[in-house]
Formats: structure tokens, sequence, C-alpha cells
């Protein structure tokens, strides 16, 4: 049955793969992106299509749309995004889950919350399982988008008792893949670009702490999976990747594979940087039939032939001027 779905956050590096499989299935798409983090050019091969919908919207503000379903997806992801204004970035988990809240609650469209892996902060629990309440600092440099994650799920179940709206939160675990930005300091597409420049490849800690990577056609599949089930299956639901590698593993992996004559150097670890990173699926294979099937160097291969493809068109060591700040401070891979 065709519905109608707003995506928002819809012109980023997930929201973009979302809007494009919906589209596959039949749906018509309305995209709502501020620009911030997103970007017009994930989203131009859509824009023909005429049950594709662009507006440009930040969602601290209230949307006045007709849908089936919500799938809220807008916020920055990369630390080096959301420590650049803490502020707008915690508005836009609270005061944005309260505007699609409302919206959901108007329409009575079934919605979903893009929650995140760093809701456990720090784990003290490995792997983390979805009733694990986490290790979270809430006064540090990225307790913005922590705590403001963790809040926005307050506010989904908050709403799903005393409005019984049909909700469904994703704990999404570490992700990458095509159209993730080549600068936003994650660290497959950091040491992906560097790599692909012979540059040092650049390794905070001693490249022991770990991370679990899903490729991000494995991720949307989830998300939507999880949608469609039940409305009594409100999550929250892990979804990621188990297969656990060292930060150095994956820089290792990246320079074998891209040929590239880099060299790792170490700095310091940023405050607050989790140690271990690792989801337990069990629930996921269980209620939602899910698990990844893409591996590792097979996701590589496709994100490597991505940035070779942009590296002829744009200069990877561009940096928009307001964030270039940042880009020393905090590089550790966020959901």
């Amino acid at each position: 049955m065709k519905k109608k779905i707003l995506v928002t956050g819809g012109a980023g590096f997930l929201g973009s793969h979302l809007c494009e499989k919906l589209l596959q299935y039949g749906h018509d798409v309305i995209c709502a992106d501020n620009l911030f983090t997103g970007s017009k050019e994930n989203i131009l091969h859509l824009m023909d299509n005429p049950y594709f919908e662009f507006l440009r919207h930040d969602i601290t503000f209230p949307l006045f749309v007709e849908v089936d379903e919500i799938y809220n997806l807008a916020c920055p992801a990369s630390p080096i995004h959301y420590q650049y204004d803490p502020v707008q970035t915690t508005k836009t988990s609270v005061h944005g889950a309260i505007n699609m809240l409302g919206l959901a609650k108007r329409t009575k469209a079934k919605i979903l919350q893009a929650s995140t892996s760093e809701v456990y902060g720090d784990p003290a629990v490995h792997p983390q399982t979805e009733n694990y309440f986490g290790n979270v600092n809430p006064v540090g440099p990225r307790s913005c988008y922590d705590e403001g994650k963790r809040c926005a799920e307050t506010l989904f179940f908050d709403y799903y008792r005393e409005h019984k709206l049909r909700v469904k939160v994703a704990r999404i675990f570490n992700t990458y893949g095509p159209r993730m930005h080549p600068n936003d300091g994650r660290v497959v597409s950091n040491f992906i670009v560097q790599a692909l420049q012979n540059n040092n490849i650049t390794i905070y800690g001693e490249g022991n702490q770990t991370r679990s990577f899903c490729y991000v056609d494995n991720l949307i599949d989830g998300l939507i999976k999880l949608m469609e089930t039940n409305d009594d299956v409100t999550g929250p639901v892990n979804i990621g990747n188990p297969n656990e590698f060292t930060i150095k593993e994956l820089a290792e992996q990246i320079i074998e594979m891209t040929h590239s004559t880099s060299k790792l150097v170490y700095k310091s670890l940023p405050e607050n940087d989790p140690v271990r990173r690792q989801p337990d699926i069990t629930l996921a294979n269980k209620i939602l039939g899910w698990e990844p099937t893409i591996e590792l160097e097979e996701g590589l291969t496709h994100t490597i032939n991505y940035f070779s493809e942009i590296s002829s068109s744009q200069n990877l060591d561009v940096k928009p001027e307001r964030f270039e700040k940042y880009f020393q401070k905090s590089v550790s891979e966020s959901a």
C-alpha cells in the first residue's frame, strides 16, 4: 500500500538512503532538512521523481503536513557538527522530538526515532543490550548529543504511554557508506580520505578502542523492518553490526585496500570517547528477522569507490570554515 512518509534529516547521509529506498518501495516521500549537515547533492537524483518532495525546514519549529509515517532522523551525528552548536543540537533532539510527536499525534501517524548507541555512553557492559541504562557524562562536551537523544527516547515513550502513539525507537550503531561527508570527523570517512591522499592517518589513543561498523544498506533495511513491525513492538532495538574491530585494525585495512603509502600517527584520545562499542542484536534478529549481511571489506570497497569518485570533482581538504576548529578536536565515530 502506498503511504505518505516524512523523513526528517532526509538530505543527510542516512536520510538520503532511506528516502531512496522508500521511493523504490513505491511510497510518497517528503524529505525535510535544514541543510545544516545535509546536502542537496545527496538527493539531487531524487528530485525528478514525482513522488518525492523536498522541504527546507528546521524541526525545532512545528511542521504541518499530512503523513502516514514519520522517520525522525534530523540531528547532526558527527562530534564536529554537534559540538559546533551544542545548544542547537540539544534543541534539535528535544524540541524536534516534541514537534514530530505532536505531528504524529495530530495525523495519527506511526513514528520512528533514530536514536543512537551513544545513549550507552562509555559502556560498562559489553556488548550492549537494550536493557542496559548506559554510562553517560551529562555535563561533558558530547552530552548535547548523548543526553539529547536520551531525552528524545523519554519523550517517545511518554507519548506512547500517555497518548497511545505508535512509536518505534532504533538505537543506531556506527554506520558507514557512500554519501558520508568527507570531512565530518568520523573514523571511516577520515581514514579513507587520508589514505586516498597518502596523508598520515590519525589514530586517537593507542587505537585499541573498538567499534562495530554497519554498512548503510543493512542499516536502512533494519529501520524499515522496525517501522513495519506490529504496533506493540516499540523498541528500543539495537541496529548495527556486531562484528568488532579496533580502530587500528580499521586503519590498516583501509591502507591495504587503497594501496596507500599513509603512515599511522597517534594523538591523545578525546574526552569521553567510548573505549568499546558493540551491539547485541539478539532482539533485532528475534523480532525483525534482521541481521547485517554486508561485511566490512565489501562495504569499505563501495565506500572507497565513492570517495575516489568525488575526489576528482571536489577538494577533499576543503572544510566548512565554521567547523574548522573542531576538526582536530573530536574524531570518534558516532551513529
